[in-house]
């Protein structure tokens, strides 16, 4: 090997080996809203992106879905210098200031499944959900052929990913002035207070022909409740409709009492955090727009052969 060559290839290994201690630097976190079976999907596809990348990664997960814990363990990953935040935002208000701190303190931030669009935040990541919301109410007209109570069961209250799917749900039945929203229930995200809340609206409403599963406990608790011999024969008459692909929601469709679910991409949620914010600490990436990850409408036809 001439002089030259071996010049040029020791500027490789030392380029290469650089390239490393960087990413190995680099760490990034993901905080998501609470310990539920959709963000394990999303921690799965942010680990595989972290260990494709090179860097050191974090899954720091609240113990509960009020706005304050977020705001606390942000505060506890800038003390800690990390490199790069991805939060799915309990409580958008709440986050505003301590996600500006982080961006102030040099560390980029996303945002995904759920968004604090006023917080500075490079850019968000996961379903538009409002127009989710638009295809579930437009099924649920559908199911019902025009006419009906229905009831919306969601999860935190102050969440702005199912609020905004809410506002869909309820853009698209304006067209149906025959469907009537007679309720609005908050769950916290907790299926046992999911379950009692719903148990309460069909003992309130005898007349209920729909239900909304805002978040991803709602169809797991309607299918438990329809299942129940109280309630046994509402089963068929009620026409539910939910987010994810949890088991129990797919156990729900198979067995007849989920019409339908808005099926997320929550791995791709994941993987696509960790990707921008290493382009962006990278600096490959100036200029960050949202991205819609999708959804796929999936019922009893379909659930065999669906992908995310």
């Amino acid at each position: 090997m001439n002089v030259f060559k071996k010049a040029a290839l020791a500027a490789l290994l030392s380029v290469t080996a650089l390239g490393s201690a960087i990413a190995q630097d680099i760490t990034v976190a993901v905080v998501p809203k609470v310990a539920v079976p959709f963000f394990d999907d999303c921690n799965t596809g942010a680990q595989e992106a972290a260990k494709a990348a090179g860097v050191n990664y974090q899954w720091v997960v609240p113990q509960n879905t009020q706005g304050s814990t977020q705001v606390k363990i942000i505060e506890d990953l800038i003390s800690r210098n990390v490199s790069g935040i991805a939060v799915s935002v309990n409580e958008p208000k709440s986050v505003e200031g301590i996600i500006k701190q982080a961006m102030a303190a040099g560390i980029k931030v996303v945002t995904f499944d759920s968004d604090s669009a006023n917080s500075g935040r490079s850019m968000y990541i996961g379903t538009i959900n409002k127009q989710a919301g638009v295809t579930m109410g437009k099924s649920m007209a559908e199911a019902l052929g025009g006419k009906g109570k229905v009831a919306i069961v969601t999860g935190q209250l102050g969440a702005s990913n199912l609020n905004e799917r809410i506002a869909g749900v309820k853009e698209a039945l304006a067209a149906f002035p025959d469907i009537q929203v007679v309720a609005t229930e908050g769950t916290e995200d907790d299926l046992a207070k999911a379950v009692s809340v719903t148990e309460a609206l069909l003992r309130g409403n005898p007349d209920l022909a729909g239900i909304f599963g805002m978040s991803q406990v709602g169809g797991p608790a309607v299918a438990k409740v329809l299942a129940q011999q109280e309630f046994a024969d509402r089963k068929g008459g009620i026409k539910v409709f939910a987010f994810d692909d949890l088991p129990d929601t797919i156990k729900g469709v198979k067995e007849g009492y989920i019409n339908g679910i808005m099926v997320q991409r929550p791995v791709t949620m994941g993987k696509l955090a960790v990707e921008h914010l290493v382009a962006q600490i990278k600096g490959t990436e100036t200029e960050s727009k949202d991205v819609d990850t999708g959804v796929t409408v999936v019922n009893a036809d379909n659930l065999n052969s669906y992908t995310k």
